[in-house]
């Protein structure tokens, strides 16, 4: 009988799993695996929970993997939900519950995929799932973890597919082949407190901050390049915690958030930004401290047979050729890219981290369906 990727996602959602708490989501997954002959093994780190599991032989030639993660965001307000937030109820053809798009029905999907899978073809090679419990939170125990333990164990994916959703609003539109680089950068600026009334015997902070900081958000760090729109340099926040309107306060800090395309390196723009706070520090006669930190380089997989083996299912279960590209925010496919080739495709993810969030019961399916389109095209 065909694995049911709906009735798994509803027992995921089940598992209050938010980040790190396992929630027991994990050990379902590898008792249902387990059960279709893969081989499983927890890889746990920190408080982190994870879950590696292959069907095949260790170390084969070909061996395609998946990659994905069952912890979640916190549920927020619980009494704006509509239903309770770890219900998995299903109403007019949408499930419901933290988790449903983001992305327990992802893992449920390929987990479905790859049980049909190898009981069905017993394919000439290896599959394999790499589940973690570390993605929304501070990703470093997570895929991570994973990816460490199977380079210790000579274990290895030569393709692998990230389930997150990709689609923005139609099913099938868009898979990603790369993703922006994202850095955070910490400034401080000292100056000397003082007495409003009295400027010259203070040295105020908050023109020299506000100088930089627009110096930095007015410079064009790029106009994009053949798969990345525009690198973005964003100010997020400028603060004193001054409460007195007669006080120079003796230090301003401030943060900026850079998103970043294949133009750059981290290392690069840190040099720049140095070079920024230098030139304010020489102008103004104050001290600046800068601390800094990078989630993610930006990354391509070029366009080639793996995207357009995902592009054809897509489209043959779907109707829709799904636009390769760069575009939101980080996933974990920032570390798999360093282990081997990767692509991102999953469901529509409008709601995700939302009140109330959702996903439709048939998309449910048609994602298993892809995916296993995906799995037979690759060891065909």
């Amino acid at each position: 009988m065909a694995s049911d990727p709906v009735k798994i996602t509803e027992t995921l959602v089940k598992c209050a799993s938010v980040t790190p708490t396992e929630g027991g989501a994990l050990v379902y997954l590898a008792e249902l695996l387990g059960a279709a002959g893969f081989e499983c093994t927890r890889v746990d780190r920190g408080e982190t929970s994870n879950l590696y599991a292959r069907w095949g032989a260790k170390g084969h030639a070909r061996s395609f993997g998946f990659n994905g993660h069952t912890d979640v965001v916190p549920v927020g307000d619980e009494d704006a939900w509509t239903h309770p937030p770890f219900s998995a109820n299903i109403v007019d053809g949408w499930l419901y519950g933290r988790g449903s798009t983001d992305m327990k029905s992802g893992v449920a999907a390929f987990a479905a995929a790859a049980i049909d899978f190898v009981t069905d073809t017993s394919p000439d090679g290896a599959v394999i799932l790499a589940i973690t419990g570390d993605e929304e939170g501070v990703a470093i125990d997570g895929t991570v973890a994973l990816l460490d333990w199977m380079d210790n164990q000579n274990e290895a994916m030569t393709a692998c597919l990230v389930g997150e959703p990709t689609c923005p609003d139609t099913m099938g539109e868009m898979m990603k082949i790369g993703r922006r680089g994202s850095m955070t950068a910490y400034f401080t600026v000292h100056g000397i407190q003082g007495h409003s009334a009295y400027p010259h015997r203070a040295l105020n902070p908050l023109p020299p901050m506000a100088r930089l900081m627009d110096r930095l958000a007015s410079h064009t760090l790029d106009t994009g390049t053949d798969h990345f729109d525009a690198s973005t340099l964003a100010v997020t926040t400028i603060d004193t915690g001054n409460p007195a309107n007669n006080v120079i306060p003796a230090a301003c800090k401030a943060t900026v958030n850079i998103r970043f395309n294949d133009a750059h390196t981290s290392t690069d723009l840190i040099a720049w930004l140095q070079s920024q706070v230098d030139e304010t520090t020489t102008a103004d006669g104050v001290k600046i401290e800068m601390k800094t930190q990078v989630s993610g380089e930006s990354f391509l997989t070029p366009p080639g047979e793996l995207s357009a083996l995902i592009s054809r299912s897509v489209k043959d279960v779907t109707g829709v050729e799904p636009v390769p590209s760069t575009t939101g925010g980080t996933s974990d496919a920032r570390f798999v890219k360093n282990h081997c080739p990767v692509v991102e495709f999953g469901l529509v993810g409008k709601t995700m981290h939302q009140v109330d969030e959702r996903v439709e019961v048939a998309h449910i399916e048609q994602l298993k369906e892809i995916y296993s389109k995906i799995l037979a095209g690759y060891f065909a």
